[in-house]
């Protein structure tokens, strides 16, 4: 009895032991950014519809390259705000074979043969950030994001809560489903009276003047909303030169909004947490590669909306300081 109570303990002890070993290399492979699995170095592509220092952008990619160095996959990535060139780029890693497709659909149409010719290749694609609508219906496994009119309906509900009475939603990429589907979200629940405001996204100063120009003109208006997280800091000055009232609240969140939020000149912001977009998706792609799991049940996998204030500043600054956030 003496013998097999001994055993007992020992194995006990083998296996709790093997198991913290297990976690401390888990845990020190991570930190070090070298794979926490054995399986192939698979390639998967990422083809967003990002302009040129889009710093959203930044952080869906650091996401994505943190899940692929733990999944040993090969990630790569290329962008284009231009439909066609997206397309073209999707295509160009159908043709390299690569084993797994991220793709954004902010312009669906144009991306509709492309994410087709990848499916029919056997190449299997999720859809991020835009495009929840149509991803099923492309062949897509799953798509990961926010649902822009449910966003859009939580800015207006807040705008409400505010007790705001007139609104400018500004769009900074025409032709951008995603952006017209939060514009009516908000006019949905708000109710108070909401006009769109067309501008040229790659042309900061522009943006800036227009925001102006508008607030000038119509001194009613008591909130700007912007789409993306580096135009809020182009409202924010705007309504200073302008010398407006109106509040300032922004879709999306990076260092100077959590800043501009603690700040008080930023009323609100909506996170999507682009990093786990970025993060997921990979991860998806690598779990059905391997287990071939699919994960929503048809639906989208939501990330978000949540409603950032002054009083979640503090706690966020540090993640937005190192991109994650």
């Amino acid at each position: 009895m003496l013998a097999v109570a001994l055993g007992v303990t020992l194995t006990a002890c083998s296996a709790t032991g093997g198991k913290r070993a297990e976690d401390a290399r888990k845990a020190a492979a991570a930190a070090e950014g070298r794979a926490n699995v054995t399986t192939p170095r698979w390639t998967f592509a990422m083809v967003t519809h990002s302009g040129d220092g889009d710093t959203f952008w930044d952080i869906v990619q650091k996401g994505a390259r943190q899940a692929a160095a733990k999944d040993n996959i090969n990630f790569l990535y290329a962008h284009s705000d231009e439909g066609q060139q997206q397309a073209q780029l999707v295509d160009s890693y159908v043709d390299k074979k690569v084993d797994g497709l991220i793709v954004t659909l902010a312009k669906p149409d144009a991306l509709k043969a492309s994410v087709a010719r990848a499916v029919a290749a056997g190449i299997p694609v999720i859809t991020v950030n835009s495009g929840s609508a149509q991803s099923k219906a492309y062949g897509a496994l799953t798509h990961i994001g926010q649902d822009e009119a449910i966003a859009g309906q939580a800015v207006g509900d807040e705008l409400d809560r505010r007790g705001r009475t007139k609104a400018l939603c500004v769009l900074h990429e025409q032709g951008n489903v995603g952006h017209e589907q939060r514009c009516s979200g908000v006019r949905e629940t708000f109710d108070g009276t909401l006009q769109n405001l067309y501008v040229d996204g790659t042309n900061m100063p522009d943006v800036q003047a227009s925001i102006e120009a508008k607030l000038q003109s119509d001194p009613a208006i008591d909130a700007v909303v912007t789409l993306g997280a580096p135009f809020a800091d182009a409202a924010a000055q705007a309504r200073r030169t302008a010398g407006s009232q109106a509040q300032i609240a922004t879709f999306d969140l990076n260092a100077k909004v959590a800043a501009g939020l603690g700040a008080g000149t930023l009323a609100f912001a909506v996170d999507q947490q682009p990093y786990l977009q970025g993060y997921e998706a990979v991860d998806l792609l690598w779990l059905h590669r391997y287990n071939a799991d699919v994960l929503g049940g048809g639906r989208p996998v939501l990330t978000g909306p949540q409603i950032i204030t002054e009083k979640d500043a503090k706690a966020l600054t540090a993640y937005t300081e190192r991109g994650t956030r």
